[in-house]
């Protein structure tokens, strides 16, 4: 089963697990099962049906968006990460 790594800020959605099995044969209906296993996290994450700007998944080592996007295929072997951008500071 395919696994997503939580980052720290968002752990408070998923009862502070750092990693959550899911099901699905592409990032994008992987990410369904996520927010289907744990609604609140809906909102941190998309913007409708798409991935907010500031929110980052990977395979692996690779970020889907140099890949085929939420239509990445999956395997069962393969770990997701989501990782926040982090912006700021002063000018």
């Amino acid at each position: 089963m395919t696994s997503i790594k939580i980052p720290s800020p968002l752990r408070v959605y998923t009862d502070n697990q750092a990693q959550i099995n899911v099901s699905g044969s592409d990032v994008g209906a992987a990410l369904i099962d996520l927010v289907t296993q744990y609604p609140e996290l809906k909102q941190h994450l998309f913007n409708g049906d798409d991935l907010r700007n500031f929110v980052n998944v990977f395979i692996d080592d690779e970020d889907i968006r140099f890949l085929d996007g939420l239509k990445t295929e999956i395997t069962a072997e393969d770990n997701l990460r989501i990782i926040p951008s982090i912006a700021g500071g002063v000018s």
